[in-house]
């Protein structure tokens, strides 16, 4: 369009707004703000078919504010009564909306508060109790706390549904309509969307009235700026050193695993190669997904490994490149996890990695995804793997699990620290030294679980205990593994059992109670590790497992 404008004041946006977001350095719209704007500051309810990373978390946050700060609510703030509600899928796609709603809401004096389950009520319970004007919740918190009598929806005037299709993916639909039906009909409801199947559309038929369908512009869309590839490596010892190679590079990256496991496993394997990374999923705490992703999005580590549930929960820009380390069993969970990169107009590269039994199903995946790409293959030292890699970040060695610890019986020492030199070495040389110095000794009896070290470690004897590892013998492995080790089939398991009746026992696999148990009398336990805590077998045996 010729006539396009090219500021938010041009689209009506008040100007305590327009300060707000040029503070925040976001001076142009993008398409779905420039195509919904005039409709939604005028009170008409929209559909919006905006793709992630369009801008459409601004395309409904500016008329929120707007409206409600104006005179169409009106009056003082009444608790557990809020005027404006917007609706999220996942805890942290409602924490990124508050960020992005709450400067805006300040600028008028208003507040806002985010309502979701896997923490304590006690602090939406308060803030609700003070009175806030606008509420970002996931649906089965909120639900909770209306039953409770904590809030009432009674007084909602704009009601926001984001990203109602993967709320439709995860179940939540029930939930929704029993939300939306405890709202004023009379007031403003926007739905954003990026299909409306599953339901989502009758969502539309019964809560939308008299609707304005915008959608971006297909040519517009961040699917278009990406550029995908798909890797063929012929083994899965292959493709774990081709993981490692493209998670090296200096900008940050998204590495997406099936499971929950193997996604705590690689960023283990990672950031014990000098790759610092950090892992996101269903398992984790609030707390530990909170700290993950904002360790991640301030850049203090450049790898996040991540299972589909935070698919749809990240948005943070300048991710120039996601992998697939594990491919989606639906072209749906393709499209969301690539689009993480390729946000706010800028480009992407998105790589699926396959070994030669996937084709077919990869194949599949692309067509349905409206992909097309040819497969390649590649090793690490490729040509295109380098090209997507680009400069590699700086060598960063882990943070030592255990202090004060004498070798286990068979482990070489290398250094006063415990570590080998780094010297001149390059940083990829220093994680292939890192990889070798992390191989443990196999114990006598490390058929099953790794033995008990060879120094009874148990009664405070000089070994180091085992943790539960796959058989020796080449224990089942993960089609979609990345491990290394087919001999020692992985795992995390038990700590050490060390240093419980005295001595100077290790446990290297660090137990639930007293940590590595080094020292006398310390209750080292033999609990599961917290994290990954490596696991090794001490003794003369002359099998080998990694710790990695």
């Amino acid at each position: 369009m010729s006539n396009t404008p090219s500021s938010f004041g041009a689209l009506g946006v008040p100007a305590p707004l327009v300060t707000a977001l040029t503070a925040a350095g976001i001076t142009e719209p993008f398409p779905i703000q420039v195509d919904t704007l005039p409709d939604t500051l005028n009170g008409r309810d929209v559909l919006g078919r905006g793709k992630t990373g369009s801008g459409k978390t601004l395309a409904f946050s500016i008329p929120m504010v707007a409206r409600l700060a104006g005179a169409l609510s009106g009056g003082k703030r009444r608790p557990g009564r809020p005027v404006g509600l917007i609706l999220a899928p996942t805890r942290e796609l409602a924490t990124q909306i508050d960020a992005v709603i709450a400067p805006l809401a300040k600028a008028y004096g208003m507040t806002t508060t985010t309502i979701f389950g896997g923490v304590s009520q006690g602090r939406q319970v308060t803030a609700l109790k003070a009175g806030v004007d606008i509420v970002v919740a996931c649906p089965g918190r909120l639900e909770d706390l209306m039953k409770q009598g904590f809030v009432s929806l009674d007084a909602v005037e704009i009601t926001v549904l984001d990203e109602a299709d993967h709320m439709a993916d995860l179940g939540f639909l029930p939930v929704v309509t029993r939300i939306l039906d405890k709202t004023p009909s009379t007031g403003q409801r926007l739905l954003f969307s990026a299909t409306l199947d599953n339901g989502v559309d009758k969502l539309v038929r019964k809560f939308l009235h008299n609707e304005v369908l915008h959608s971006v512009d297909e040519a517009n869309s961040p699917v278009a700026a990406m550029t995908h590839h798909v890797f063929e490596t012929e083994s899965v010892e292959s493709k774990r050193v081709l993981v490692e190679k493209l998670a090296s590079g200096s900008g940050r990256r998204i590495l997406f695993m099936r499971t929950k496991h193997h996604a705590k496993k690689l960023a283990k394997q990672l950031t014990d190669a000098g790759i610092p990374s950090v892992d996101l999923h269903g398992n984790l705490s609030q707390v530990a997904r909170d700290r993950n992703l904002a360790a991640f999005s301030a850049g203090d580590v450049k790898v996040l490994v991540a299972t589909d549930v935070a698919a749809r929960g990240v948005h943070v820009d300048d991710i120039e490149l996601v992998i697939h380390v594990d491919p989606p069993a639906e072209h749906k969970a393709y499209l969301h996890r690539s689009g993480r990169t390729a946000r706010a107009g800028s480009a992407g590269d998105v790589v699926t990695i396959m070994l030669p039994a996937q084709r077919k199903d990869v194949k599949d995946l692309l067509r349905k995804a409206a992909i097309t790409v040819s497969p390649e293959v590649v090793t690490a030292d490729s040509a295109s793997v380098n090209a997507l890699t680009g400069d590699v970040a700086a060598y960063v060695k882990p943070a030592p699990r255990t202090t004060n610890q004498l070798p286990a019986s068979g482990q070489r020492r290398t250094g006063n620290d415990g570590t080998r030199s780094a010297g001149s070495q390059g940083a990829n040389a220093q994680r292939k030294r890192a990889r070798r110095d992390g191989e443990g000794v196999g114990a006598g009896a490390g058929s099953g679980r790794g033995g008990q070290g060879g120094g009874g470690a148990r009664r405070g004897g000089a070994g180091a205990g085992g943790g539960r590892g796959g058989s020796v013998g080449g224990g089942s492995r993960s089609f979609y593994s990345t491990s290394s080790d087919g001999a020692s089939g992985g795992g995390q398991g038990r700590g050490g059992s060390g240093g419980s009746a005295g001595g100077s026992g290790s446990g290297e696999g660090g137990g639930r109670r007293g940590g590595a148990g080094s020292g006398s009398g310390a209750a080292a336990g033999s609990g599961r590790p917290r994290q990954s805590a490596a696991a090794f077998s001490a003794g003369s045996g002359a099998g080998r497992r990694r710790s990695r």
